[in-house]
């Protein structure tokens, strides 16, 4: 014949499994505010760079109006770089400048039409560069 072997818990068992549940549910809680922590810290720090690029790109567009307006008053046998303003330069029938704020660049272009069209000017480039932590 042979014996059957029986497992039996002792009163304990139920002590340690339900600290073992604690136990996990624990770190999962942390792990869970960790991650929420960190969410929140990046979503702060892409709201900050959206809002240079935007603010990059409205000192763009106000140095534009500035532009065609400069450009709407001469006729058309002017001189358009002795009309220009500092840090604007003429380079291929373009309009080029530069937009900073320290960490991040908005480099602009506009090309220049004929007078007497509906469009004087148009973008040609406007593109954004930023220094990266390689950079530093």
């Amino acid at each position: 014949m042979k014996k059957k072997s029986s497992i039996r818990f002792g009163p304990g068992a139920s002590s340690l499994i339900l600290i073992f549940v604690v136990l996990s549910m624990s770190v999962l809680g942390m792990l869970a505010l960790m991650n929420g922590r960190n969410d929140a810290r990046l979503s702060q720090r892409s709201a900050q760079v959206i809002e240079a690029v935007y603010q990059l790109t409205e000192l763009a567009e106000q140095r534009r109006a500035v532009l065609d307006a400069l450009l709407a008053e001469p006729g058309p046998d002017a001189d358009i770089e002795a009309l220009l303003p500092d840090g604007v330069y003429l380079e291929d029938g373009a309009l080029c400048w530069q937009e900073t704020d320290g960490s991040r660049v908005l480099d602009c272009a506009l090309a220049i039409f004929p007078s007497g069209g509906d469009n004087r000017m148009a973008w040609v480039r406007h593109d954004l560069a930023a220094e990266t932590e390689e950079d530093w």
